[in-house]
């Protein structure tokens, strides 16, 4: 069957949908747009050819990792280390392992087996944690110019509540727009950088930008750190994972969970993450606002969603796009992040609430409880480390507050008596997470 000349139409409101929340990512990161577009485009190709080319599923910027990726980064500034990019990356890629690992369980023993170990009361309050430790970073950008970052704010509100077909669904995007614009209206943005680009060129530009950069030189105690603080993030991304394959499945009106199956299409996100957190990109994971893109259009075909893929990669070529992206106004970057930290947040509280989770029990408010003191304390409360720091021989290691919180609460969830959870499959539309937002 030939693509026809809707079809790349349809693929390219695919990454118009994907593509403010993608570029988002790095710019608040500080790693490379291009890169990130070149590995959303592959990191989607890879995952359709693992799942056999079914499932019309969009890989773009995961905002979880964001919280690991700051923690790393201070945590170089104080070492003097300034390719923070390459230790957060090894940290990501093990995340992706995670996922691997987890897939091969989910092959071998069964969905309901495996999840039993990551219930809501887990993983609802982790993800509430990442929002909320976030959020101090997301008003110190406002800080820099309230007014631009208010624009940002009330467009994506408006948009998200009163917008009506395509408006709704890229709300962030026109949010970014808008409040760029206010910017360079007000004279609050620098495009020197902009016409100093060139028009073409690679997306990965220096070696020391990819994982590969530590071989020559390395500082163990941090990689380490790098390791233990981004890894337990996985644990609440997997959830997101299953509840975005589950949306689709819902949308298309077929059983992705049962085929090709959650072990393929984990198996798909990890090695996607794995890939470009080693070339200095962010993790990807699925994206809802590809899924609410095709509720929309009512085109399901896979085939469209790799016309996006095609078309991240070839736009990922254009310094000078990336410069226009990278010259953005702190603010205006501020204003979309404390909307999205919160809805992060709000994601959580949903997890927990759509899974009715049983507050009357003393074990369940116990995990939650501490999930979120120690996520939160951790981070605010050790002054300029963020961390737990200890150390083992020669190795120092600084566990953060949400590494902190996922570890306790599987734990906890683990050996305390009382576990109720089941982790249902519908035969028709998928699982019942509670997740489909990306985060």
């Amino acid at each position: 069957m030939k693509l026809k000349g809707k079809d790349f139409i349809l693929g390219f409101q695919h990454l118009f949908a994907m593509f403010g929340a993608t570029v988002l990512v790095p710019v608040l990161t500080g790693l490379s747009v291009s890169s990130t577009l070149l590995f959303a485009g592959v990191g989607t190709l890879l995952f359709h050819l693992l799942t056999g080319r079914k499932i019309p599923i969009f890989l773009g910027s995961s905002f979880a990792f964001l919280g690991g990726y700051f923690a790393i980064a201070d945590l170089c500034k104080s070492a003097g280390i300034e390719n923070f990019s390459a230790y957060a990356g090894v940290g990501v890629a093990c995340a992706g392992i995670i996922y691997v690992v987890i897939a091969i369980l989910f092959k071998i023993f069964g969905a309901g087996r495996v999840m039993k170990f990551f219930p809501p009361v887990v993983t609802g309050p982790i993800i509430i944690s990442i929002g909320l430790t976030l959020s101090s970073t997301a008003i110190s950008s406002c800080s820099a110019n309230w007014i631009i970052a208010l624009v940002a704010i009330a467009v994506v509100i408006v948009c998200n509540i009163w917008g009506k077909g395509m408006i709704k669904i890229i709300p962030i995007l026109l949010g970014v727009i808008a409040s760029y614009f206010a910017a360079v209206c007000m004279g609050q943005v620098d495009f020197t950088a902009v016409k100093e680009a060139a028009w073409i060129g690679l997306p990965i530009k220096t070696f020391s930008e990819t994982t590969f950069s530590l071989f020559k030189n390395c500082n163990t105690s941090v990689l380490i750190t790098s390791i233990i603080t981004i890894m337990p993030i996985a644990l609440a991304t997997i959830i997101e994972h299953i509840g975005d394959v589950s949306a689709v499945s819902s949308t298309v009106g077929k059983n992705f969970i049962a085929s090709p199956g959650l072990h393929r299409t984990l198996l798909g996100d990890g090695l996607a993450t794995a890939l470009a957190a080693l070339f200095g990109a962010p993790a990807n994971t699925t994206y809802g606002e590809n899924t609410g893109v095709l509720a929309l259009t009512k085109v399901y075909d896979p085939r469209v969603i790799r016309l996006a893929a095609f078309f991240a990669i070839l736009l990922s070529f254009s310094p000078k796009f990336a410069a226009i992206v990278s010259v953005m106004p702190a603010a205006t970057m501020g204003g979309i992040s404390l909307v999205l930290y919160g809805m992060i947040s709000a994601v959580g509280v949903r997890n927990v609430v759509e899974n009715q989770v049983d507050f009357s029990k003393s074990r369940n408010i116990i995990i939650a409880a501490l999930i979120l003191v120690l996520a939160i304390g951790v981070k605010f409360g050790t002054g300029e480390a963020g961390a737990i720091v200890f150390h083992i021989s020669k190795v120092t290691i600084s566990l953060s507050g949400l590494a902190v919180a996922a570890i306790v609460g599987i734990v906890l969830n683990a050996v305390l008596p009382g576990k109720d959870y089941v982790f249902k499959e519908d035969e028709d539309k998928g699982v019942n997470t509670g997740v489909s937002f990306k985060v």
